[in-house]
């Protein structure tokens, strides 16, 4: 299972790697679905925040248990998220992510790109990358 998961997202940072950027307009509904999930882990409804992954990611994880089992170990700043901020939508060569900015509760923050589909029941999470801060200019 790890190895699927780990060959998802050599293929999504590959995507993002290989295709030029387009910064698109906002989609509230796509903000809608990841919102829904944080909001779904900051109460501890780990079945509910399972309803707003993609069917790729439920075959990978088999059950909401399983799911929120890596969520808590490999990303704790979405399990127990502070302030979350929408910063953009991207397609790299027709893969969707929503970049957002999530603090924790130290104050650090944290950059995430959420790969986005659409499927017939809405906008689905399809995978989460850990990005880089950005730069800074002086």
């Amino acid at each position: 299972m790890l190895r699927a998961l780990f060959t998802g997202l050599f293929l999504f940072v590959t995507a993002l790697a290989a295709h030029a950027q387009d910064v698109l307009a906002p989609n509230p509904d796509i903000e809608a679905t990841i919102g829904g999930q944080f909001d779904a882990f900051r109460a501890g409804d780990v079945a509910e925040a399972w309803t707003h992954a993609s069917p790729n990611i439920q075959r990978l994880f088999g059950s909401s248990e399983t799911f929120g089992r890596m969520v808590e170990q490999g990303y704790p700043m979405v399990w127990a998220p502070g302030q979350v901020d929408f910063i953009d939508l991207q397609s790299f060569g027709g893969v969707l992510v929503q970049r957002v900015q999530v603090i924790d509760g130290a104050g650090n923050a944290h950059y995430l790109g959420y790969q986005m589909i659409q499927t017939e029941a809405g906008w689905k999470i399809n995978g989460v990358q850990i990005l880089p801060a950005p730069q800074v200019a002086a």
